[in-house]
């Protein structure tokens, strides 16, 4: 089953994106993968290698320049 996890931009970390497992996707300890980052700095979206879990920026939403 695809998830696909909307986010405000305040919710990325200082690089643009974020760690997959993560809590946003209700993901418990039994059924998680090895953690890795999703850059949604350019895209404004990214989807997990491993679990297919989408994240994307909610609507309206943009990454602050570097």
């Amino acid at each position: 089953m695809q998830k696909t996890i909307e986010l405000l931009a305040k919710e990325l970390n200082s690089h643009g994106g974020v760690f997959c497992p993560n809590p946003k996707a209700d993901m418990q300890v039994w059924n998680t993968h090895p953690k890795v980052f999703l850059d949604l700095s350019h895209t404004g979206q990214a989807k997990c290698p491993y679990c297919s879990t989408e994240f994307r920026l909610k609507a309206g939403e943009h990454v602050a320049a570097h």
